[in-house]
């Protein structure tokens, strides 16, 4: 039965629900990530606003480009975010209250902070990794012919672990901060809305969750952009230490440098906060009208 009897959500729907908005979410956003991205490792060059990096690339080197690491973080994100989810509702179950299924924001909060461990562990470390040795190389040597061919290479000149997990450390803790934040607040909103709301909102409803998503998504840029600069740093095609990264960073632009790209990922997790949830919010309304 896919359908707890006890009123919440079932893991295998959870599961499926959750891919399907990462990868939709993916899809839709990637061009800021990609922007975001180049920002991080080779600086502004004069250019602030998101869109104008976007048109820039897509002038000088071809619309192709944008999607340079796409499918990797498509894949990734399907997988993180059924697992960030599924893991979610697991962990904040054991919170909850029995009866009312719910749990206190700083539950919430806690228990989105221990998902974000799984999450890097299982599948975002190793996926982020990859897509951004990518972009990377599509800027500087041009080696890599596919992701594959990307993990294949790395694996071989730094073995698997580096390959795979190098920046693990400040991917995880951005991942605590993220996924504590995002979904902590994102269910802490919910539930606000469901106390004094419920009956004059659609709590559930495409409007509601997009707002919710994109809140949420702003108040963890903000909090977490210090981890995500150094994080990608950390993971450029060549093999660079974590302290290395973090001193190459305060050297080039002082403590600003660590908000580098701040507005390119705003740019990207507004909306992809508000699509994230939207897209999950619509999914698990699908699956259990179809399995119950």
């Amino acid at each position: 039965m896919v359908a707890g009897s006890d009123g919440k959500t079932s893991a295998a729907i959870s599961l499926v629900a959750g891919g399907i908005a990462g990868g939709v979410e993916s899809a839709c956003t990637y061009p800021f990530e990609f922007a975001k991205t180049r920002v991080q490792l080779y600086g502004h060059e004069g250019i602030r606003n998101p869109f104008m990096v976007v048109a820039k690339v897509a002038r000088e080197e071809g619309l192709r480009a944008l999607y340079k690491g796409c499918s990797t973080m498509i894949v990734g994100s399907i997988g993180k975010d059924a697992v960030r989810f599924v893991a979610f509702d697991s962990i904040r179950s054991l919170f909850s209250d029995p009866e009312t299924h719910r749990s206190s924001t700083a539950q919430s909060i806690a228990s989105g902070m221990l998902t974000g461990i799984v999450a890097s562990t299982v599948i975002v470390t190793p996926s982020e990794r990859i897509k951004t040795a990518l972009i990377d190389d599509a800027r500087t040597q041009h080696r890599f012919r596919s992701p594959l061919h990307c993990i294949a290479t790395l694996v071989r000149e730094q073995g698997a672990l580096r390959a795979l997990y190098a920046g693990y450390v400040t991917t995880t803790l951005k991942q605590i901060g993220t996924t504590g934040f995002r979904l902590g607040s994102y269910a802490a909103l919910k539930d606000w809305e469901w106390v004094y709301f419920r009956g004059r909102v659609d709590v559930d409803g495409a409007t509601t969750s997009f707002a919710n998503g994109a809140l949420a998504g702003t108040l963890t840029t903000l909090a977490t952009q210090p981890f995500d600069t150094v994080k990608t740093k950390a993971q450029q095609a060549r093999a660079v230490g974590t302290l290395e990264c973090i001193r190459a960073v305060y050297r080039e632009d002082g403590v600003r440098g660590f908000w580098r790209g701040t507005v390119m990922r705003l740019g990207r997790t507004m909306m992809a906060g508000g699509i994230l949830f939207t897209a999950n919010e619509q999914a698990l309304r699908a699956l259990k009208l179809v399995f119950g």
